[in-house]
């Protein structure tokens, strides 16, 4: 009947040992089958010829399953043909013992029992490692299609649990259940969620601290002499561009200046020290509260090698060990690869920067006054978010390249190698642009009368007419706003479209029969399975959730890892910078668990007991966040000069004055005078008229330059004191990470404490094993 949706067809390839060749029915040994849940469903497309590649590879497949005592069902419905796996008790209890005999692995967690997590990691491992006569293994058939998903199956009780106590959005100030999440998704999940809430509330500090010295910088806004002293200048400045460009009032600029303020004052030393120290601390209280959850599973001592070999035997006895092998030729030509790399992303900060000059460049010249008087502004914002779809587009050229790359490499390592480049290009990725304007700009573009500029005709970019920390704070703003906000739209958006688009083909599947609602409330007898519509029903709805994989976590890691490098690195150009990630991150823990409970099929669960190289990329952007912060604030801010200008040329310089701010007339000392009557001067006449119609000979541009353009004592005074403090803050502040890290154990006492015991009745156990 047309539109009349079709009952399944049910097979039971296996069932209770019997099994069917050649029409004749042969009674084979009983395999002994784990209970209700399937461990992993794999579907494909219907095929009706039998002659077909895909319909012999399926068959020689599911027979190499069937002879490793696997009970295999078979449901057809319409295009689809579900297989539902579920491994004999046999290979449990092997993997039970070998976990025992090893001796780098804590057994008594699974001595007992093997919980439906740790089988679902032996099965996907022992299916993804089966080969059929071809030698093909499942991933190969997946992509030639034979089949088309695979996947392990929501639990519905503890799925239920998870969402009423973790994932949901009212949820959001409550802590986690982080061993139910360790029971259900595996320690790699758990401890990707521990790492995020500890992370989370650490937040907090820095957050308040950073709120702190905005306000510091508020309470200046009435007295400070410099707002005052811009807001009321008379001072004519260069123009910013040629042809369109005007001169202009350094007035102009008041409220900027006030805004810079904010985050360019003396408490951003403060404050950039303190996350420094910050950074040290953050680590190695992780260690700690890490050490206090790994203790509680019983993984301390796992090991990955060992894990892998003792799955591998589980799965074949005869196996040999995947051996380590190291090619200098592959190293090499991997190094050269990644070197290219890097310098193709830098090439695009170079590339962005031409956009932005040519951006100005247009926009000066336009017949709408305001975006000519604020041509650079447009430029740079513009240019923030030319650098967010950059980002957007790399992100995924750089999971090729750095795919492509392991491959070549061909280590047994190959998760660690390929975390190292993927982060090794998003993090260049990013923050080329961001060194480059905290740096670079308004530094090497020249002079009135020898401008820098690019192929002769596009006059380089300057500094923001408040200064150079302005353009940083403007770029950080926008793709970090950007960035936070649109990946968790997108992030949630996606799956959450995927359901709601396939919610009518299984509304008609959603009655569950009353003998199968009983069996869910009750506690059932090994063997005992669903009725086949509820079976179907089951896996139609995990079938139809987002498809995960092996980076789908690592996504989730490399996003925050480079959130927290923006928390860190540039911290003293953006102290709201904590503030932001804080309140994305109370969200960002709710989203990904809505995500991963009920948008998501379930993840395999793995065993870990660590974040893995993740710990070296966050120590090592702790050390950079040292370097960057001490540049920032040695070069990139005012803080030096002003310093200079306080104690050596200021009013207060000879010590005698005290009457008067010791800043006063500090920005017209940081100012220097082109003249019109200078042959190297080339301003065009009109744009030496300003805005009320006078006309000017002279204009002022920010620099410490005399009048035949050479630096001026001043400046090389100041440029000493900078790298002097760069220096000092660096050691100072290396100095005191040290003495965190010495100070902080690593494991609480506690914990070892139990480590010894646990290990010590474990020997004396297997001493009592020997003695009898």
């Amino acid at each position: 009947m047309p539109g009349h949706r079709r009952q399944p067809s049910i097979e039971l390839l296996e069932l209770m040992g019997v099994v069917k060749e050649n029409g004749s029915e042969q009674q084979s040994p009983p395999p002994v089958l784990t209970p209700l849940s399937y461990d992993y469903v794999l579907v494909a497309k219907t095929v009706n010829d039998q002659e077909r590649e895909a319909f012999k590879k399926q068959t020689e497949y599911i027979d190499e399953l069937k002879k490793k005592n696997f009970k295999v069902t078979k449901i057809i419905d319409d295009d689809l043909v579900f297989y539902g796996i579920q491994a004999p008790k046999e290979i449990f209890q092997k993997y039970r013992y070998l976990l025992k005999v090893s001796d780098a692995c804590n057994w008594s967690s699974d001595q007992n029992a093997v919980s439906l997590s740790t089988r679902i990691r032996i099965v996907h491992f022992i299916l993804n490692h089966t080969q059929i006569y071809s030698g093909e293994v499942l991933r190969d058939l997946m992509k030639s299609k034979v089949f088309e998903a695979r996947f392990c199956l929501h639990e519905k009780k503890k799925q239920k649990e998870l969402k009423e106590s973790w994932a949901r959005w009212t949820a959001c100030f409550q802590g986690q259940p982080i061993t139910a999440v360790r029971n259900y998704f595996g320690e790699k999940v758990a401890l990707y969620f521990l790492w995020l809430g500890w992370y989370t509330y650490l937040l907090i500090p820095p957050a308040f601290i950073g709120i702190l010295v905005l306000f510091y910088g508020l309470s200046f806004f009435n007295t400070s002499p410099l707002i005052k002293e811009v807001c009321e200048s008379d001072t004519v400045m260069c123009p910013l561009c040629d042809d369109s460009c005007k001169v202009w009032k350094l007035s102009d600029t008041c409220t900027y200046a006030k805004v810079t303020l904010l985050f360019d004052n003396n408490g951003t030393v403060f404050f950039a020290m303190f996350m420094a120290i910050w950074t040290t601390l953050f680590l190695e209280f992780w260690k700690r509260h890490r050490a206090s959850y790994v203790c509680q599973w019983k993984v301390s001592d796992w090991s990955e090698e060992e894990e892998e070999l003792i799955l591998e035997i589980v799965n074949d006895v005869k196996c040999e060990p995947k051996k380590f092998k190291h090619s200098y030729l592959h190293s090499t030509l991997v190094l050269i690869c990644v070197t290219v790399m890097i310098l193709v992303i830098i090439g695009l900060t170079h590339a962005l920067v031409v956009f932005r000059v040519i951006v100005a460049g247009h926009l000066a010249r336009d017949s709408w006054e305001f975006l000519r008087n604020h041509s650079n502004m447009g430029a740079m914002m513009l240019g923030a978010v030319f650098h967010y779809i950059i980002i957007t587009v790399m992100t995924q050229v750089n999971k090729i390249v750095a795919m492509k790359l392991c491959r070549i490499e061909k280590t047994k390592s190959f998760e660690k190698s390929f975390t190292v480049k993927m982060f090794t290009f998003q993090f260049f990725t990013y923050f080329s642009s961001l060194f480059y304007v905290a740096f670079f700009l308004g530094r090497i573009n020249g002079h009135p009368g020898d401008y820098v500029r690019i192929a002769g005709e596009w006059r380089l970019e300057e500094c923001h007419p408040s200064g150079c920390l302005t353009d940083l704070f403007i770029q950080m703003t926008i793709i970090m706003v950007l960035k936070q906000t649109i990946s968790n739209v997108l992030e949630f958006s996606g799956p959450w479209f995927r359901k709601f688009l396939k919610s009518k083909r299984t509304q008609k599947l959603q009655r569950k029969c009353a003998h199968c609602y009983l069996k869910d409330d009750i506690e059932v007898k090994d063997g005992a399975e669903l009725c086949d519509i509820c079976k179907l029903r089951n896996w139609h709805n995990n079938y139809q959730l987002k498809d995960v994989d092996s980076f789908s976590l690592f996504a989730e890691f490399l996003e925050m890892v480079i959130q927290f490098s923006f928390t860190t690195i540039f911290v003293a150009a953006f102290p709201l910078a904590p503030l932001l990630a804080l309140i994305n991150n109370v969200i960002e823990i709710r989203l990904d668990a809505i995500k991963m409970v009920t948008l998501e099929r379930r993840m395999v669960p793995k065993k870990t007991n660590d974040i893995g190289v993740w710990i070296d990329i966050l120590e090592a952007i702790g050390v950079l966040a040292v370097i960057a912060n001490g540049l920032v604030i040695g070069v990139s801010s005012d803080f030096i000069p002003r310093l200079v200008y306080q104690y050596r040329y200021g009013p207060c310089a000879n010590g005698t004055v005290t009457d008067i701010n010791c800043m006063v007339g500090y920005i017209n000392n940081t100012l220097s005078i082109a003249s019109m009557d200078d042959d190297k001067v080339r301003f065009k006449p009109n744009q030496m008229v300003t805005l009320s119609g006078l006309n000017v000979t002279s204009c002022s541009y920010k620099d410490y330059r005399s009048s035949d353009y050479s630096f001026t004592p001043q400046f090389w005074l100041i440029l000493a004191v900078r790298f002097a403090f760069v220096i000092l803050f660096e050691h100072v502040v290396v100095i005191c990470k040290f003495i965190a890290a010495w100070f902080v154990p690593s494991a609480p006492m506690q914990v070892k404490n139990d480590q010894l015991y646990d290990k010590l009745s474990r020997l004396k156990e297997e001493l009592g094993s020997f003695k009898a």
